[in-house]
Parts: C-alpha cells; structure tokens; sequence
C-alpha cells in the first residue's frame, strides 16, 4: 500500500486533510530507532541462558514488574486513551505524568506515538494505515508477510507521520511538547534507573548490571512485544463482538500483560470509549486504574461505556 495515495476526510478532532507523511527521519534516528528496537529483543532472546548461568534475584523480577507496570500503563492509559483518544480529561499534573510514564516504555515519544496511531484509526486495515497485517494480501506468504510488517517491520519506515495532520492539538501545547522534545532523557531514566536500583539493593556491580538487564532491557523488550502484539496479532487472530470498518480482534492471552488493550475489537468499535474489556470476565486493568483516577478526583469527563451504545455497537 502506498501511504501517499489519497485519503479519506480526517476523523472528527483532527485538522483538514492534508498529506499522510511529513519529514524524513535523519540517519542517527534511523540509527536509533534499530538500537532500541534491536538491543530489547536480543535481551529477551538472552533471557533462558543468563538465566540457566547466574540465575534471577527477586530484586530483578521487583524492579522488571515495576518498571513494566508503569510504563505499559503510561502508554495504555496516557498515550492511547487520553492523548490519542481523549476518552477522559485530566489534571495537568497527571498530564505531563502520564506523557512521561508513557515516556518510559520507549515506543517513542508521545507526539509521535500519538500521530502514528491516530493515523492509523483514520485508514485502520485500509490504504494509509502504518501497520496493517494485511496490506500485502491474504495468501499465506502475504500473511506472514504482513504479520511481520504489523509487528515490528513498519518501525524502520523512515517518512515520519505528518504532526500537523494528525496531532495538532498536541503540536498547540506547551507542556506536552516539552515533554515530548525531552524524550531521550526519559529513555536515559528508563535504562540506568533499574540499574541503579539494582546496585542500591545488592550493593554490588552486579547487582548494577542485573538491574540494567532484567529492569532495562528484557522489561522493555516485553513492553514492546506485548503492545506490538495488539498491533499484529489483535488484526489477525480472536473474536469480533462487536462492529468496527476493520478486521480487529479481541485476543484474551494478551488482556492481563496488555492492561486490558487485547479487547481491540470493542476499541476500534467505539474508540473514544475508556474501557476496552465490556463482556462479563473481560479483565481492563486500565480501564480500572482511570476509575481510581476518577474516584480521587484527578481525571474527569470519562467516556464509559453506556447499554444502549453497546447494543448498538454488537454484531448480528
């Protein structure tokens, strides 16, 4: 598919319809964008061996947990529901606290991350989309083919998501790009941080370097894999209850480590909606984490779910 051809008008919130993509990444972001895609997936390739040589200290697995969680809700909650699809306001504190968790997970920085998928609501599984399965064709080789592509291939895409296009609400403020233009400083906090927690645990070097590995790299390469799944195998594979323009999925095994975004199908159904999991035992981890949020009083405005629209929504 060729990002360039025509599109569609532009979802409600976003500005008239201009092109696609916008400016070309230089040859040190392409650069980094190998690294930190490259290096978290050769850790977690890593994992059985380092493991079977010098074991897994639970201060590991403590500082891995934590890490993931907060920067896998920093995307779920914060780059996906709120920043890109607005389904609650918040306080600006909790704001620039969630673009910074966010942040955390190195999937990019919010504006972009944000662009990206928004443009990818707006073409979902047609032309234009950035990481369709699909956009190769449904013959074995094509799907396998597409999986790829879907899952981590459409990263190393060096034309950028046009930001004028599809976030200009983000591009209008200030807060959102300072956080934004201070995002290899968060990369910087996600990385050494683990490893400094490691040596204040053990007070060793050791210590320093198992915190780096397992709280560093093999907790960001889950982080990617997990979200990348939603968009691979969430477009290709499960149930669809409910119904969207596109061929996304719900795909239980992912709903816990997910934080609740493998309920895709609902999602692209009903995208400005705060919770994904709907149907009796879906688990939405941060659907439950923007209740509390509320219930404290720090976001407001929640799009929840009502009967009615739902009804509407389901599939016959």
């Amino acid at each position: 598919m060729s990002a360039e051809a025509a599109a569609p008008e532009s979802p409600p919130g976003l500005s008239p319809v201009r092109p696609i993509l916008g400016a070309t990444r230089s040859n040190w972001q392409q650069g980094l964008v190998w690294a930190f895609v490259v290096a978290p997936m050769l850790a977690l390739l890593a994992t059985v061996p380092v493991m079977w040589g010098w074991g897994l200290g639970w201060y590991d697995v403590a500082i891995a947990a934590v890490f993931y969680v907060v920067g896998i809700l920093g995307v779920t909650v914060g780059y996906h529901r709120h920043f890109t699809h607005k389904s609650f306001k918040a306080r600006p504190w909790l704001r620039i606290m969630l673009a910074i968790s966010g942040s955390l997970a190195i999937q990019g920085s919010v504006m972009a991350w944000v662009a990206d998928h928004r443009r990818h609501h707006a073409y979902s599984d047609k032309e234009g989309d950035p990481h369709s399965p699909w956009r190769y064709g449904t013959s074995p080789t094509a799907v396998a083919k597409g999986f790829f592509w879907s899952h981590v291939g459409w990263l190393f895409e060096r034309r950028k998501t046009n930001y004028e296009r599809f976030i200009p609400d983000l591009l209008a403020d200030r807060a959102v790009r300072r956080v934004s233009k201070l995002f290899g400083l968060w990369v910087a906090v996600s990385l050494i941080l683990p490893a400094a927690l490691g040596g204040l645990l053990t007070w060793s070097w050791a210590g320093v370097l198992t915190g780096f590995f397992w709280g560093g790299l093999v907790r960001t390469g889950l982080v990617h894999h997990v979200t990348w799944s939603i968009n691979s195998i969430c477009h290709m594979v499960g149930r669809r209850p409910f119904r969207s323009r596109d061929r996304s999925r719900n795909f239980w095994p992912l709903a816990i480590l997910s934080m609740g975004e493998s309920w895709h199908n609902l999602h692209h159904a009903d995208p400005t909606c705060a919770r994904h999991g709907v149907l009796p035992g879906q688990i939405d981890i941060s659907a439950r984490v923007i209740w509390l949020f509320e219930r404290f009083g720090w976001v407001h405005e929640v799009r929840w779910p009502t009967t009615s629209r739902l009804t509407k929504l389901r599939a016959r």
